[in-house]
C-alpha cells in the first residue's frame, strides 16, 4: 500500500520535487477518501482545509460560484492533481475554489501540519504554489473572483509585506532637482513649490546625482551656521547619494538605510533614477515591521533601555519565523539591531571619555561579520586604528585600549557575552594600528601553520560598524593583494580547517547525537559550519569582497564556479538549518526561560524534520569532498 502511494506521490506536481526518502515518510501521514457522485467537498471562502489533496482516481470539478450561485472558470482535474496548497498558503487556509467530486473519486489527504513543513524545509515546493497562483492571476476571469489577503499577517504562511514586496509596488515620489550651482534659497524656493522636503542636486550640465538637501540640510548647514543664502546649494548639500533598485524588496531598502544613516533613498530602474523613498515613507509601509523596532532602538538613552530592547528581539524572531519569513532575513534583521546597538554603546562611550587621538574603525566579525547572527551570541569583535608619529603612540593605544574595554563591558551587561576564545576588542590582540593588523594578516598567509589558517579564517569575515570605513578598505585591499599569489600551502590549510567538522550523520545514514542531561540533541551550529567554511575557502580564493555566506554563494554562482542546481541545493540547506537554530533559541528563551544555545532536541523535531536534515547532511557531505579534492589534493 505505501508504495503504491509513494508512486503516486513521485508523479504528482510538486511533490515530484522531493527526495524519496521524505516521500516515503510523508506517506504515512496521508489519509485514503472515497467520494459519492457530486459530493461538494470545498466551498470558496467558506471551507477550512485540514491539508492538501492528491486525487488518485476519479475526478475533481473546481469553479467559482457567482452571485447568482452560477459555476464560473469551471476547471475539471484527473489524477495526479494536488488541490488546496494556494488555498492554504495565500488564502487563510479558506478554499480558494469551490470544488465538486465525481463518483468514485479516490483521493489521499495530507495535514496542513505536515504541508506547512514541506513547504518551510523545500523551497521549490513552496515556490511552486506561488507560481501558480500567479499564473492562474494572469487570467482575467480567476482574478476576477479571487481576493487578495487583506492583510499578510492573516495567512498563517504568506510573509509580512515588507518581505514579499518589492520597491517597484510602492509609490514613490518623483525625484525634483537642481544644479550643483544654484543658489541656496533658489533651491528652498523648488522645494516650496514642488511641497517636497529633499531636493537632489546633479553635475552641473549633467544628470549625475552628487548629494542632496532637505529641510534639516538647511537649517544646520546654511541657517544655524547664519551663512548667506545666495550660496552654492553644493557648498550645503549632504552625501553620499544612496540607491536601490526596483527589483529590490521593501526590506532591503529599510536595513540599507539603517546601514547607511540616510533618510532617503533615490530608487533605480536598471540605470536610470524614477523617484526616491523617505525612511518615514518606508516604516509607514509597515507599522507593525520589526524595523520600526529598530527605529526605537536608535531613540534609546542609555544601556539598561538598550538591554530591555535586547530582550524583546526572541519575539520578534519568533513572530517573523511563525510567519514563514525565511531564516535568512530573520537573522539579518537581528544582525541590523545588534549593529544598532553596537553603535549606540560606541557613542555613548566616546562621549564619557572624549574623542578618539585618531580615526579608527571598530570592526565585528565572526557571525556578527558574516551578517548571521544568532540569538545566542557573544562579542567577536576589534579596532583598527590608524598610525601615528611614535611620540603618540603609547597615548592612542592606551586610549582605545580603555574604550574597548568600556564598550564590551556595556555590550556585556546588554546581553553579548564577552568571548571565551578572547576574539574581541578588550583583548589587547585585537585592538591596533593599521600597519599592526597588516603584519598580522601578512603573518597569517605567509606561514602557512594550522593555528594561522584558524585565525585567518575568524578574521576575514570582518566588516565595517563604526568609525572611518577607508580604514577597513585599505586594510581589506591590502589582504586581496596578498591572496593574489599566497604561499600553496595556505589553501590547503583554510581547506582543512573547513573539513574539522563533519556534518552529524551516522555510518548508517541517522542523525548523530550526543546526551546531555537526559536528552539526544545535536549541535547546530557545528552541522552548519562546513557550509560557512567551505564557501568562505571559495570566497578567497576568487577575492570575493563580501562577508555574507548566502551572497558570496550568489556571487560563486554568479562567475561560474557553483552551477545554479548546487546554489539552490546550499542556500535551501543553509537557511533551512540557520531557521531551525533560531526558531530553537527563541523557544529556548520565551518557552523554557533559559539561556539560549545550539543544541537541538531529537525528540522535538517532526519526522519530516529528522528526514529533511539527514538529506541536508548528506549534501553537506558531498561538497566537503569537492573542497577536499580540489584543494586538499587527497580523498
Amino acid at each position: 500500500m505505501q508504495e503504491k502511494v509513494v508512486s503516486l506521490l513521485k508523479i504528482t506536481e510538486p511533490f515530484h520535487l522531493l527526495p524519496e526518502t521524505v516521500l516515503v515518510e510523508i506517506s504515512e501521514y496521508l489519509t485514503k477518501t472515497e467520494f459519492a457522485k457530486d459530493t461538494l467537498i470545498y466551498r470558496q471562502d467558506v471551507t477550512e482545509m485540514t491539508g492538501v489533496s492528491i486525487i488518485a482516481s476519479g475526478e475533481y470539478e473546481t469553479f467559482f460560484f457567482d452571485a447568482s450561485e452560477n459555476k464560473r472558470a469551471v476547471t475539471k482535474h484527473h489524477k495526479p492533481y494536488c488541490f488546496g496548497g494556494i488555498s492554504i498558503i495565500l488564502n487563510r487556509v479558506r478554499a480558494l475554489k469551490s470544488a465538486i467530486a465525481k463518483k468514485g473519486t479516490v483521493v489521499y489527504t495530507l495535514p496542513r501540519k505536515e504541508f506547512y513543513e514541506l513547504c518551510n524545509a523545500y523551497e521549490d515546493f513552496f515556490h511552486y504554489f506561488t507560481s501558480d497562483f500567479g499564473k492562474k492571476m494572469l487570467d482575467e476571469e480567476f482574478s476576477h473572483f479571487v481576493k487578495t489577503p487583506a492583510t499578510f499577517e492573516e495567512s498563517y504562511f504568506a510573509a509580512d509585506q515588507l518581505y514579499s514586496r518589492k520597491i517597484e509596488g510602492i509609490a514613490y515620489k518623483s525625484i525634483v532637482s537642481c544644479e550643483e550651482n544654484t543658489p541656496v534659497f533658489e533651491a528652498a524656493k523648488m522645494m516650496a513649490a514642488n511641497k517636497v522636503s529633499c531636493i537632489f542636486i546633479k553635475k552641473s550640465g549633467s544628470d549625475e546625482i552628487i548629494g542632496y538637501a532637505t529641510d534639516i540640510t538647511l537649517r544646520d548647514n546654511v541657517i544655524a551656521r547664519c551663512l548667506d543664502s545666495r550660496i552654492a546649494i553644493s557648498e550645503a548639500m549632504d552625501n553620499p547619494i544612496v540607491s536601490i533598485s526596483t527589483d529590490a524588496y521593501l526590506y532591503e531598502a529599510v536595513l540599507m538605510m539603517f546601514k547607511t544613516k540616510s533618510r532617503y533613498i533615490l530608487v533605480k530602474n536598471k540605470e536610470e533614477y524614477v523617484g526616491f523613498l523617505s525612511r518615514n515613507r518606508l516604516l509607514s509601509e509597515q507599522a507593525q515591521s520589526p524595523l520600526v523596532f529598530i527605529q526605537s532602538v536608535k531613540q534609546a538613552e542609555n544601556t539598561e533601555e538598550l538591554r530591555k530592547k535586547w530582550n524583546q528581539v526572541p519575539d520578534i524572531i519568533n513572530q517573523l519565523l511563525g510567519r514563514g519569513v525565511h531564516g535568512e532575513i530573520a537573522s539579518q534583521v537581528i544582525t541590523t539591531i545588534a549593529d544598532t546597538i553596537t553603535g549606540k554603546v560606541i557613542e555613548k562611550v566616546i562621549k564619557e571619555i572624549g574623542k578618539p587621538p585618531a580615526k579608527f574603525a571598530f570592526i565585528v566579525t565572526g557571525s556578527e561579520g558574516r551578517k548571521e547572527q544568532t540569538l545566542s551570541t557573544d562579542q567577536d569583535n576589534g579596532i583598527i586604528y590608524e598610525d601615528k608619529a611614535n611620540e603618540y603612540r603609547e597615548m592612542v593605544r592606551e586610549y582605545f585600549l580603555d574604550f574597548a574595554k568600556k564598550v564590551s563591558d556595556d555590550l556585556n551587561t546588554i546581553g553579548f557575552e564577552y568571548c571565551k576564545g578572547g576574539f574581541m576588542a578588550s583583548n589587547p590582540k585585537w585592538t591596533h594600528s593599521l600597519s599592526h593588523w597588516k603584519r598580522n594578516y601578512s603573518q597569517w598567509i605567509e606561514e602557512s601553520v594550522p593555528e594561522n589558517a584558524m585565525k585567518f579564517s575568524t578574521f576575514f569575515d570582518f566588516r565595517f560598524i563604526y568609525g572611518d570605513e577607508n580604514i577597513v578598505r585599505e586594510l581589506k585591499t591590502f589582504i586581496n593583494e596578498k591572496l593574489v599569489s599566497p604561499n600553496q600551502i595556505f589553501f590547503a590549510h583554510i581547506a582543512k580547517n573547513a573539513l574539522q567538522y563533519e556534518p552529524p550523520l551516522t555510518f548508517f545514514k541517522r542523525i548523530k547525537t550526543q546526551t546531555i542531561g537526559k536528552s539526544e540533541v545535536f549541535d547546530i551550529k557545528t552541522a552548519m559550519s562546513p557550509i560557512v567554511d567551505l564557501i568562505r575557502v571559495y570566497a578567497l580564493k576568487n577575492h570575493l569582497e563580501i562577508e555574507n555566506t548566502g551572497e558570496r554563494m550568489k556571487k560563486l554562482t554568479e562567475i561560474g564556479i557553483f552551477t545554479q542546481e548546487q546554489y539552490n541545493e546550499m542556500h535551501q540547506s543553509y537557511y533551512y538549518l540557520m531557521a531551525l537554530r533560531l526558531k530553537n533559541q527563541a523557544n529556548q528563551i520565551n518557552i523554557d526561560k533559559k539561556h539560549p544555545d545550539n543544541y537541538i532536541e531529537i525528540s522535538k523535531l517532526t519526522k519530516i524534520e529528522q528526514v529533511t536534515l539527514i538529506e541536508i547532511f548528506k549534501t553537506i557531505a558531498n561538497f566537503q569532498l569537492g573542497i577536499k579534492v580540489k584543494f586538499t589534493g587527497s580523498f
